[in-house]
């Protein structure tokens, strides 16, 4: 075995710093027995053996299921942070978020934007949003399936992204505008089935503090950047429509400015990390075993 394919990727060294961080301030917080501690806890003891494993013997089939485990994690642990982050953090810092946008911008886009709001403005802006959940899903499909080191550098920035993203949800927990000063908006939301579906899946799927940094728009720029940089025509197929939930974050009342302003920035970081990348091994060598 090489010393390249005895190290940790970026994105498991991140990710597992967010675990980690996560299971000592629950240790702290309810005890090294109290679940949420023990789910942590457990989530790092499956990622080290995974790791080990295809330490152990790097084949391809092993190598596929250590990429596997983050975005199966990333969904769990998304879940979960709804009983979590509350035991580490009880406060919500909505007003925190609220501030620096007044601060900046005199008000809160969510506020500001009421006067535009349409009916089918409301339906154009729900259908952009939830286009990030098939925008995911197919973009990890694709790139797991890619020739190994083009799927490990994908992982390497993605993952590195949502392990500091949920480290930001963890440290700076918020709801968001359309919770937070709901009483302050004059104009509803109203539109066809596509906003009555939109509103119900983000209700349903939410976790109550998702809210700084925007993983909506740091995922969505970091996924189009990075087919920029090796799939054009996938970016093409995506540029506006990602533009159009960059726009419907704040439309929707789901983010404060900063949240976004956050979200591009660990993009950035996020595709850097990804562009400095040297995978551990080579496609073909890694595609023959």
């Amino acid at each position: 075995m090489a010393p390249a394919e005895r190290r940790l990727l970026v994105h498991e060294a991140v990710f597992g710093a967010f675990l980690l961080v996560m299971w000592l301030r629950l240790v702290h917080a309810q005890g090294l027995l109290a679940s949420a501690s023990l789910v942590y806890l457990a989530t790092l003891a499956v990622n080290a053996a995974v790791i080990g494993w295809t330490l152990r013997e790097p084949t391809m089939l092993r190598w596929r299921m250590r990429l596997a485990f983050y975005p199966v994690a990333m969904n769990l642990l998304f879940q979960h942070m709804r009983v979590a982050i509350p035991q580490v953090h009880p406060e919500r810092l909505d007003a925190v978020l609220l501030a620096v946008d007044r601060w900046l911008l005199g008000e809160t886009p969510a506020l500001a934007l009421e006067p535009w709001v349409r009916p089918w403005l409301t339906d154009l802006m729900s259908f952009c949003y939830f286009l990030f959940l098939p925008y995911l899903a197919l973009s990890l499909l694709y790139y797991f399936v890619a020739p190994l080191a083009l799927a490990q550098r994908f992982w390497a920035g993605l993952f590195t992204l949502y392990g500091i993203g949920f480290l930001g949800y963890s440290l700076v927990p918020a709801a968001g505008p359309w919770v937070h000063v709901s009483e302050e908006f004059s104009v509803p939301l109203a539109g066809g089935w596509m906003t009555g579906l939109n509103a119900r899946v983000i209700g349903a799927g939410s976790n109550g503090v998702d809210v700084f940094p925007s993983l909506h728009c740091a995922v969505s720029a970091y996924l189009l950047v990075f087919d920029w940089r090796h799939k054009r025509w996938r970016f093409a197929a995506y540029l506006l429509p990602c533009v159009g939930l960059w726009a419907s974050t704040v439309y929707l009342r789901y983010h404060y400015f900063i949240d976004l302003v956050a979200g591009f920035a660990l993009a950035a970081a996020a595709l850097e990390v990804a562009r400095r990348f040297e995978p551990t091994s080579s496609p073909d060598r890694g595609e023959s075993r």
